[in-house]
């Protein structure tokens, strides 16, 4: 962990933490408390359960607030999607959302949410590829409720997904999701580096036509490599890895995204290459072509759902030091 300790003679602001060194753990255990209580009463004592759970994480955590903040202002500068100049009642808008997005994963795994309230668009012409048995690549966010996305690709059966994670609270949460449903096909890889081992799994995966599922808006402790992009009128790092995997693999990027629109919530499929070419001479500017073309497609999802992007701490500001 990179620190600068306090002291009279060193006044320097300390680096921001690493999204990996920031607790969920409270959080999501309060959540799954309230859970139960969706469960026992309903949705409507849910919520009145969690405005105090909601109210105590804002004011506890002005980290948390900042990162609201600016990311609300940089979509609303660069999009127009809120309409108004954001304030705190957006910013406790937007921790809210989140809190009943974990609900929802927690409903869509353990079989209790509707699926007649999921809309999807570019469905079809996925599905149609993964018929084939051809594997691919899939780069999701930290977007909504994609927990749907697992949970109806294992009630179709069309597809086969293959989840990395990085950090142990990642894999803590998907194995409470797990025991919420033991049946479940989830596949959770858990890497802490990508080495020859890891690379003859994932080509394995491809081969047997199921697809890597990766999250292309948070740098993993062990990338050793980031590309930059503009997103929201501001360049951000973001990770090669995807976009080298597919290259190395061979196999087409797909960008799988979920954004609560009416009364539930709207899957997108869209493929952002049928091949992942990067040239030798010309490696980093190909990359950052994959990597602003996952940004614009991320901004057109959030410009129709300004709350649902849920990276509470400093985006922009990632440092790609690992010490």
């Amino acid at each position: 962990m990179f620190l600068v300790s306090p002291s009279p003679q060193n006044t320097a602001k300390p680096p921001p933490q690493h999204w990996a060194e920031i607790g969920e753990k409270t959080f999501i255990t309060g959540i799954w408390l309230l859970f139960w209580v969706h469960k026992l009463l309903g949705r409507w004592p849910f919520r009145l359960c969690l405005y105090p759970v909601i109210a105590a994480q804002w004011l506890s955590r002005p980290a948390l607030r900042h990162a609201s903040m600016q990311y609300l202002q940089r979509l609303e500068a660069a999009t127009g999607a809120l309409g108004h100049t954001p304030s705190w009642q957006d910013s406790l808008k937007h921790l809210a959302l989140f809190a009943e997005t974990i609900l929802d994963k927690l409903l869509a795994v353990s079989g209790r949410y509707h699926f007649s309230n999921v809309r999807t668009e570019g469905r079809e012409t996925f599905y149609a590829t993964a018929e084939q048995g051809l594997g691919g690549i899939i780069i999701t966010a930290h977007l909504g409720c994609l927990e749907l996305c697992r949970a109806m690709a294992e009630d179709t059966g069309k597809i086969r997904l293959n989840i990395l994670v990085h950090t142990q609270h990642a894999r803590r949460f998907n194995q409470l999701l797990k025991q919420l449903n033991p049946g479940n096909d989830l596949q959770l890889i858990e890497v802490s580096e990508v080495g020859p081992a890891t690379a003859v799994l994932l080509s394995e995966k491809i081969t047997a036509g199921e697809y890597i599922v990766i999250a292309g808006d948070r740098i993993p402790v062990f990338a050793s490599q980031t590309v930059q992009a503009d997103f929201l009128g501001h360049s951000a790092p973001f990770p090669a890895g995807p976009y080298i995997l597919a290259s190395l693999l061979k196999c087409p990027l797909y960008l799988l995204g979920c954004i609560h629109e009416g009364h539930g919530y709207n899957i997108h499929f869209e493929t952002l290459a049928s091949s992942v070419i990067l040239p030798r001479k010309q490696r980093n500017e190909a990359m950052a072509g994959y990597a602003a073309q996952y940004a614009q497609a991320l901004t057109a999802l959030l410009k129709r759902s300004p709350y649902d992007w849920f990276n509470f701490f400093a985006f922009w500001d990632q440092t790609r030091d690992k010490h």
